[in-house]
């Protein structure tokens, strides 16, 4: 960077691993904390165990060889671009584009300052088989900024070596249209899909997709991303991070965690996907989601999904999701070192549609979960096993069943005679020991907090392309 790593940087490579989570991701220093990928060959880095045949199965990873290269960029200097589009379109096909050079963390995650490529102002960028290479602190590899700018780029490859070098990122409401790269990141703080301040919306289909930095998870979204029929594999961060108000869809995609390494102290757990608000904010305050339909998701280390001072809604339909870490629970909301005491725990409805979820449930005293299992889906598992805690609601429809593998303590059941396998085991709704019969529920109210500060999924605060008053808020140290 220039002389300093943003602060979102250094939060992020301290935060998104410290939960593996750190809500830094989202740009190198911001959100996203700039994750980092693994290295981009390795493609038996994604050993996934599970397995739908995705598009991208059925087609070779692209490789560097396998592109045509007929012209190079450079460009060496700090904080500079080698393909800028402002306001106007342009194409670019069998390029080489090299960059190296170091910029200043805000600058570079909220605004673009030191991509290998970027596009602002309304502009319309095509790319094609592209070799896009960067090699320096905030260095990231294609940027939309704007609203109205939009990046489609296909069939390329993209590799980063640097810290806070993400490989796709968007802010301020731009859009990025990818279909079959292969991006791989190894810095900490470079996410392969990224998104900062102002956000916009990411489409990726098919391709290869893998970091292997700390604080790197393979989506960082305080945008609407979605993603379709390909490999997602991180080597050491989560595998999916979304913050605030935003939302990241999974469809026939593989997703392969292995959260190995914390870079900060804000919380005790690994995950694979993990849902917050840093309040740093680069993200509006509202409820996120997090979608998979069909695919596999596969966790190696920690828990499933983790939740913490964000209200959230998870979307389940038909995805294999297998948990590899015996210790590990399916799903945790609790409070975390994000938000303020006493009300900084996570709001939870989880959907399961022809789902089999296997794994237990933990609801902090600060948090709470509606889960409605429907569409003959089935779970088995306990929830908050060590005693009541938060409000849980679950809701069994016909054809759906819950089998407890231990003790489990919730507020209120809505499911018919049947629908409860105890399985030798104990289950207490509202202090009272179920017996199996009938019983009718109220749901747990989510609240959801209209955002104060930050701009959420719109353009920075100012007009278009302009950048905010004063100094963009850090991350929380």
């Amino acid at each position: 960077m220039k002389a300093r790593v943003s602060k979102r940087c250094m939060f992020l490579i301290s935060v998104l691993v410290a939960l593996s989570m750190v809500a830094s991701f989202a740009g190198c220093g911001q959100s996203q904390s700039s994750m980092a990928t693994a290295d981009s060959a390795d493609s038996s880095a994604v050993e996934t165990t599970v397995q739908s045949e995705t598009a991208a199965q059925k087609s070779a990873k692209l490789s560097e060889s396998d592109i045509e290269i007929k012209n190079t960029i450079e460009n060496t200097a700090d904080g500079e671009h080698a393909i800028t589009v402002d306001g106007k379109t342009e194409s670019y096909s069998n390029t080489l584009v090299n960059k190296t050079g170091e910029a200043d963390g805000d600058e570079a995650d909220f605004y673009g300052e030191n991509s290998a490529v970027f596009a602002t102002n309304g502009g319309t960028l095509d790319l094609s088989n592209m070799v896009v290479k960067t090699n320096g602190t905030h260095a990231n590899a294609v940027f939309t900024y704007g609203e109205g700018t939009t990046v489609n780029i296909s069939d390329s490859y993209i590799e980063t070596s640097g810290n806070c070098s993400g490989g796709l990122m968007t802010t301020g409401g731009g859009t990025t249209n990818a279909s079959n790269l292969t991006i791989t990141t190894s810095g900490n703080s470079s996410a392969a899909i990224r998104s900062d301040r102002g956000g916009g919306t990411m489409n990726v289909t098919g391709g290869s997709y893998t970091t292997s930095g700390v604080g790197s998870p393979v989506i960082y979204s305080t945008a609407d991303v979605t993603v379709n029929d390909a490999e997602l594999v991180s080597n050491t961060s989560q595998g999916v991070v979304v913050e605030g108000k935003n939302s990241v869809t999974l469809n026939n995609s593989n997703l392969t965690a292995d959260n190995n390494k914390k870079n900060g102290s804000h919380s005790d757990y690994y995950q694979a996907v993990m849902i917050y608000q840093s309040m740093s904010g680069d993200a509006a305050t509202g409820l996120s989601s997090f979608t998979m339909n069909g695919g596999t998701l596969t966790n190696k280390n920690g828990d499933i999904f983790f939740i913490t001072n964000t209200a959230t809604e998870i979307n389940l339909k038909g995805a294999q999701i297998t948990n590899n870490d015996s210790n590990g629970v399916f799903l945790r909301a609790a409070a975390a070192g994000w938000g303020k005491d006493g009300s900084n725990g996570g709001q939870v409805t989880l959907n399961a549609d022809g789902q089999t979820i296997n794994g237990d449930m933990i609801v902090d005293s600060v948090s709470n979960l509606n889960l409605y299992l429907k569409g003959n889906s089935s779970y088995t598992g306990a929830v908050n096993s060590s005693g009541q805690q938060g409000g849980v609601y679950v809701e069994i429809e016909s054809g759906s069943t819950w089998t407890l593998t231990g003790d489990s303590y919730i507020t209120s059941l809505t499911c018919a005679e049947g629908a409860v396998n105890l399985n030798g085991h104990s289950l207490y709704v509202n202090g009272v020991k179920y017996t199996g019969s009938a019983s009718t529920g109220q749901a747990i109210e989510t609240t959801v907090a209209s955002s104060s500060s930050g701009s959420g999924n719109g353009a920075p605060d100012g007009k278009p392309g302009e950048k905010p008053d004063g100094e963009p808020p850090a991350k929380p140290e």
